[in-house]
């Protein structure tokens, strides 16, 4: 079929980030997807700043640079997946009688001022019924999103000044889950960790659907920025150093002198990860499971910071919890697929989130076709 006859254009993934973009397309093959194209862009510190855009002219310009530099085929359509920053969401599941839709729209607006921080006049509300893992009869439970539209009316106005239509918008968290959660569905309660440059995103998934989600204050840039202190070196050399021997205890001077320096910032990362560990124990609902899961079973790490090495084991070894990374393919590529995609394994890490983002135009466009 002709492109511009299409009733349901096709849309590319665009995760923006306080330091960097990221952009990834997706095509359908005869059994699953492969990705069309990818690229990187770097942010100038202060352009975006937890989330809220501040200098939108050097984001038009950097999304519209970084689109036309991307590897493998050239973007054509406008159309795309955004995703919106996590720290400024404030994400709760809520429990309603069964009603139908309409009903279900009306009751989640009323029980949403109860629970979002804000005025319900000035934030974007959404929602999504979970499945249950095992049936039940009696409620609904219902994953409530809101965004504060100042920061959502921004995200829109620099998207459109860039020249682009957005499709959609929505909280990065979902999309990095859409892409590392296998079918989007897990029977036990997991931690989700995306370490990426500038802020780390921290979720817990059970069943079909996210429980929670928050940021933390550790990032990949502060175990770089140990290493610098440290040694004394520019953080070019510094970023080298710690993928050369990250949580790994080597024989050599030099490599016990990295791990010295990164150790204190991982001992950090994970009192914050027990924080929330802990949380979850006092705090865990029920989410027909099939049986009561008081305690996450398993630890997932995405995003580039995911490739420090030794970083899993450490992690194993303090919070005696199954620690994985996160295998950012496993949606997108079918199985036993023969064709490797552009994106090596650990590069494609730093990815997860945007590769969510692209799933989610191939799969909506899948619906219609």
């Amino acid at each position: 079929m002709l492109g511009f006859l299409t009733l349901h254009p096709q849309a590319f993934g665009l995760d923006i980030s306080d330091l960097s973009l990221k952009v990834a397309q997706l095509e359908k093959k005869q059994h699953g997807f492969r990705l069309a194209s990818y690229g990187i862009g770097e942010l100038a510190e202060g352009v975006i700043e937890g989330g809220e855009i501040k200098n939108e002219d050097k984001l038009v310009s950097s999304i519209q640079k970084t689109l036309k530099q991307v590897k493998g085929k050239k973007i054509r359509t406008r159309y795309v997946i955004a995703a919106l920053p996590e720290e400024k969401a404030f994400v709760q599941v809520i429990q309603l009688p069964r009603m139908n839709k309409k009903e279900l729209a009306a009751a989640i607006r009323f029980q949403a001022e109860s629970y979002i921080p804000y005025p319900i006049d000035t934030v974007y509300l959404d929602f999504s019924v979970i499945r249950p893992l095992h049936n039940h009869l009696n409620h609904l439970d219902v994953l409530v999103a809101s965004l504060p539209r100042e920061v959502v009316d921004t995200y829109m106005s620099a998207l459109k000044r860039a020249g682009l239509i957005p499709l959609a918008l929505e909280i990065d968290a979902v999309a990095l889950t859409r892409t590392v959660i296998e079918k989007g569905v897990t029977p036990i309660p997991m931690l989700v960790v995306d370490i990426g440059q500038a802020r780390t995103k921290v979720s817990i998934f059970s069943g079909y659907s996210i429980r929670f989600t928050t940021s933390l204050s550790i990032c990949s840039k502060q175990f770089t920025d140990a290493v610098a202190r440290a040694l004394h070196v520019d953080e070019e050399r510094a970023e080298e150093l710690k993928r050369q021997y990250g949580l790994y205890t080597p024989e050599d001077a030099l490599g016990q002198e990295v791990f010295q320096a990164v150790t204190p910032v991982a001992a950090d990362f994970i009192e914050q990860i027990r924080k929330y560990l802990e949380y979850y124990e006092t705090h865990a609902p029920h989410q027909h499971l099939g049986k009561l899961q008081k305690n996450i079973k398993k630890i997932m790490l995405c995003g580039g910071g995911a490739n420090l090495k030794g970083l899993p084991e450490f992690l194993m070894r303090a919070l005696k919890i199954e620690v994985v990374v996160g295998n950012p393919w496993i949606n997108i590529l079918s199985p036993g697929t023969q064709e490797l995609p552009m994106l090596s394994f650990p590069e494609s890490l730093s990815y997860s989130t945007a590769l969510g983002l692209a799933l989610r135009g191939v799969q909506t466009r899948k619906l219609y076709d």
